[in-house]
């Protein structure tokens, strides 16, 4: 909104995970979407979902069985979208993915979606004010749903505006970045987290700055730091053993923990290569003893202390290499039990570089 109150008809929110887009996405709807109210009740639906103006699009599964003449869209899982929603406005696609009940597929928009979307829309406001589209991770459309979004972004209905709440906005169609303004959603700032984790959380002052600044601005990344059980603690598992196994060179170990990771499916697969990524960074970092340049949980900093050494200046670089190329490899759909064994293998020899 500029000084003369005008609304650009498209925004792009864009940042990392967990650090409240969706959350910035929402508020900006139920300001908009308060401004033409008349009975005041505006934000009394949105907190239900129950809004007529307010769409959300967000990618979906196909379920076993679903007939191959149905073109799945939001509605498909708007059940279980509103249970989510209504839980808080800090998610992942790891959720989204739990709450749909995935197991091993990946999420995406197909022309289903953009296809109801234009319908939606194309019904006036029934409040006479605007009509807002909410559309959480816009990169995952495919090719179909992204040219008929471009079309209808060119030519939006009356008093609408497209809310894309994304993470990866570099993967989306140049055409649709072009035609939105970019708000660039910066990371929580440590000391507002620290200060919210010790409010909220009644976590102790030490203790809630050392959360704040390994959660790097993601108020998610902090709720899982405090769970013992989460995600995170599974995957420094995995990568404690990766290394231990290439240390000793284990090579049928190796095999059976990379086929122990292809159980995980694309998506956690994908999540545990992030992991990888972020452990070897901040173990290289760690070798310069600078704490305001290290960002790991007390556990993750236990095995760096002793691991760190391993990673330096001579193999960093090809560490990240393979990794990057893995997550390439594995979104196109490679098979995720080769791609495992041979980043395993390579550790051998990069553990041993000086």
């Amino acid at each position: 909104m500029d000084k003369e109150n005008r609304i650009p008809h498209a925004m792009l929110f864009a940042g990392p995970q967990g650090i409240g887009k969706m959350a910035l996405a929402m508020a900006f709807a139920t300001h908009l979407l308060k401004k033409n109210d008349p009975y005041g009740n505006a934000e009394a639906m949105i907190e239900r979902g129950s809004h007529p103006d307010l769409h959300f699009s967000y990618p979906v599964i196909r379920p076993a069985n679903t007939p191959s003449e149905h073109k799945m869209d939001s509605d498909d899982f708007k059940d279980e979208w509103l249970e989510m929603i209504r839980d808080g406005m800090y998610f992942d696609m790891n959720q989204w993915l739990d709450m749909m009940g995935a197991a091993n597929q990946q999420a995406v928009m197909g022309v289903g979606e953009s296809t109801a979307l234009i319908k939606k829309l194309s019904l006036k406001s029934s409040q006479g004010g605007y009509k807002v589209s909410i559309i959480w991770q816009p990169e995952r459309m495919n090719a179909d749903c992204a040219n008929k979004l471009l079309k209808l972004i060119e030519e939006p209905p009356s008093q609408t505006v497209f809310i894309l709440v994304s993470e990866q906005p570099e993967r989306l169609l140049e055409t649709i970045r072009s035609r939105t303004q970019l708000i660039d959603v910066k990371p929580i700032d440590t000391d507002e987290m620290t200060k919210a984790l010790e409010e909220q959380r009644s976590i102790e002052p030490q203790m809630a700055r050392r959360i704040a600044r390994s959660a790097g601005g993601s108020w998610l990344k902090a709720l899982r730091i405090m769970s013992a059980d989460g995600e995170n603690q599974e995957f420094l598992g995995c990568f404690q053993e990766l290394m231990r196994y290439g240390y000793q060179k284990k090579v049928m170990d190796m095999k059976l923990w990379s086929e122990r990771i292809y159980g995980f499916g694309r998506e956690k697969q994908k999540r545990f290569l992030s992991y990888c990524l972020y452990m070897l960074r901040e173990s290289f970092m760690y070798n310069f003893q600078e704490e305001e340049l290290c960002y790991m949980t007390p556990d993750e900093e236990r095995f760096a202390s002793r691991f760190a050494p391993f990673i330096n200046e001579n193999n960093i670089i090809d560490f990240n290499n393979i990794v990057n190329r893995a997550v390439r490899d594995i979104s196109q759909n490679a098979n995720a039990k080769i791609v495992f064994y041979d980043i395993a293998l390579k550790v051998i020899i990069l553990l041993r570089r000086k």
